[in-house]
């Protein structure tokens, strides 16, 4: 995996690679609101997992019919008894992109809620995808800074928050919102 850290501290770093190979304490899922899979990232991570993970997401209770985590949160399981190198996968539902206006408030939500879950938690490490910017269609350069500035915001006590992203496309947009949001390491 290509690395590029963010931060001095190294709390903030970016990767290129698949999130499934992430080693820590969790990763977060790009879930939908039923927590029983999907496409994209959430298939990924689903397979990789095995069946536990499924069996896992249906503890999680509906508050809804339907709806075990809706859109801005984020829930916890266990990770499964598959090939994930985590012990938790967390899982955050981000919008489905309709404008900035609307959209921007319930992306930043949704990563703030998955850090606020893994600093209760206690977690020392995690790592996000870029949420919401496959099938939910946000634009990669908009996505990229309200997650790193909500990240760099929400951190807490967490050791480690790394992005761990798959293509050039996501690759570029992440490190160009560094560089532009974040102070020179």
């Amino acid at each position: 995996m290509e690395q590029y850290q963010l931060t001095a501290t190294a709390r903030l770093s970016l990767l290129s690679g698949d999130l499934t190979e992430w080693t820590g304490d969790a990763i977060v899922n790009a879930a939908n609101e039923a927590m029983l899979g999907g496409g994209g990232v959430d298939g990924a991570i689903h397979q990789s997992a095995g069946p536990g993970l499924l069996a896992a997401c249906r503890q999680v209770p509906e508050i809804r019919p339907g709806i075990r985590c809706p859109t801005g949160e984020a829930r916890i399981t266990t990770a499964g008894d598959g090939d994930l190198r985590v012990p938790y996968v967390i899982h955050a539902v981000g919008p489905v992109y309709q404008d900035a206006q609307t959209s921007a408030p319930r992306l930043a939500a949704t990563y703030a809620s998955a850090l606020q879950l893994a600093n209760r938690e206690t977690l020392s490490r995690i790592a996000f995808p870029a949420i919401s910017c496959g099938v939910y269609r946000y634009p990669l350069a908009e996505a990229a800074a309200i997650a790193i500035k909500t990240c760099q915001v929400h951190v807490g006590t967490l050791r480690e928050v790394a992005f761990v992203l798959f293509g050039p496309d996501t690759w570029q947009a992440f490190k160009q919102a560094a560089d532009e949001l974040l102070p020179p390491r």
